[in-house]
């Protein structure tokens, strides 16, 4: 069964829809060029004078060029759910293939079981003629060698039935990740056009009026450090100048640069956010519930992955899981990853020992200080020192990524910039 929800994208035509990978790659290659002639445009925009007029034109063709990508990670996702349609595919008929293959060698045994409990003198009685008697040897000696053959092929074809549905696995994947990217280019998108709606409500003068006020307000270092830094899975959030203190200190263990890391746990609650919370209620199924609504959700977290690490987890921290807070999961794929940065617990896994190292006590995922923690020390693992960007996306996607869920490392990267603008005015 086909789970895959197909998300159309805002503004696409009907000439921009694609049927085969060949119409969608070539579809793709278009938009990736729009979306270049957008960032020079934009870029030349934004070095003219800071007028209102121009400051909507920059808006109009930011919003014009998430558009763009909004299309062309539409175009991504339909590409993989093609991928994915084929490998279903092929595991069916694999199956049916080996389906076959064992009746074909179960009617082979049974034969070879019955003419191996006579003994060479009932056979040999039990034929007219002596060359009929030989002939049934010969005949039994193919069957054996029938037999060898099709059990190599029963052996050769589980093996490619592996190998799809590991494919399977990694298209899943792929789409998740191309989803998660097309929601945050939405969210982008959108507040562009409040913002754009907003500055064409003004007056040239109005908006110098606003520029003025905004650098005063930009000043205002307590107002900045006050503000609250909204993060997922806590009761409390912190304010920016509390996040901005954990962040800190775990520079001073990991070396990742403070606005990055809150970037990243900024970015990763918006995600968060935009699959909700659910509780994990079924521990064979890893179905559970919404938190908002009580409403059964099915794939909260993987049983077999994830909740023997959860259980294990919860029970050292004295919480009980059936009312603890996870990510629920997109309309394919698993839920289940915890706190304010995100991690399933099979990642959580292997970072918790570090964290007690450096804590001295038992890892919780769902403590600030904790998330703040574990993710910077995974940056720094995934090469952060050496390169932002690279590690940015290793945090998103793992070790390869396509072009189109770039938007996740330089949306995190721009959000990175205007924290360190807002821990410049506060220092």
């Amino acid at each position: 069964v086909n789970i895959f929800v197909f998300v159309q994208a805002e503004n696409a035509s009907s000439a921009d829809q694609c049927t085969t990978r060949e119409e969608c790659e070539q579809l793709l290659k278009k938009y990736e060029e729009q979306i270049s002639q957008y960032d020079q445009d934009i870029s030349k925009t934004e070095q003219e004078k800071n007028t209102l007029k121009n400051q909507i034109a920059v808006l109009k063709k930011k919003t014009d060029k998430l558009a763009a990508q909004i299309n062309q990670s539409n175009l991504v996702i339909k590409d993989i759910t093609i991928q994915v349609k084929d490998t279903e595919g092929s595991i069916g008929k694999t199956s049916v293939k080996i389906g076959d293959s064992r009746t074909r060698l179960a009617s082979m045994l049974q034969v070879i079981s019955e003419e191996d409990q006579k003994s060479l003198i009932e056979i040999l009685f039990s034929e007219k003629k002596l060359s009929d008697f030989f002939d049934n040897l010969i005949a039994l000696e193919a069957l054996n060698s029938e037999t060898q053959e099709t059990l190599q092929e029963i052996i050769t074809l589980k093996a490619d039935l592996e190998e799809q549905k590991q494919s399977l696995d990694r298209n899943k994947d792929d789409l998740e990740k191309m989803v998660t990217v097309q929601q945050l280019q939405k969210k982008e998108s959108e507040a562009n056009k409040r913002t754009q709606e907003s500055y064409l409500k003004l007056t040239e003068e109005e908006y110098q009026k606003s520029l003025a006020e905004k650098k005063e307000i930009e000043k205002r270092a307590a107002e900045i450090k006050a503000r609250i830094f909204e993060l997922i899975g806590v009761l409390k959030a912190p304010t920016f100048g509390e996040a901005l203190s954990i962040a800190q200190y775990v520079e001073s263990i990991t070396g990742v640069r403070p606005a990055l890391l809150m970037a990243i746990l900024t970015q990763e609650s918006n995600i968060g956010k935009n699959v909700g919370q659910c509780y994990v209620k079924d521990l064979k199924t890893g179905s559970g519930i919404k938190i908002n609504t009580g409403a059964t959700i099915a794939k909260v977290m993987s049983p077999t992955r994830d909740i023997p690490v959860f259980l294990e987890i919860t029970k050292d921290l004295g919480r009980n899981y059936s009312e603890t807070p996870v990510s629920c999961p997109m309309s394919f794929g698993w839920g289940g990853a915890m706190g304010p940065a995100q991690f399933i617990p099979n990642t959580w896994n292997m970072y918790d020992k570090k964290i007690e190292e450096v804590t001295g006590k038992p890892a919780d995922p769902w403590s600030i200080k904790d998330a703040f923690l574990a993710a910077g020390i995974y940056l720094k693992d995934l090469g952060v020192l050496s390169g932002e960007f690279r590690a940015v996306m290793k945090y998103f996607s793992g070790a390869s990524w396509t072009k189109s869920e770039e938007f996740y490392g330089n949306s995190v990267l721009s959000i990175a910039a205007q924290y360190e603008k807002d821990i410049k005015a506060i220092q």
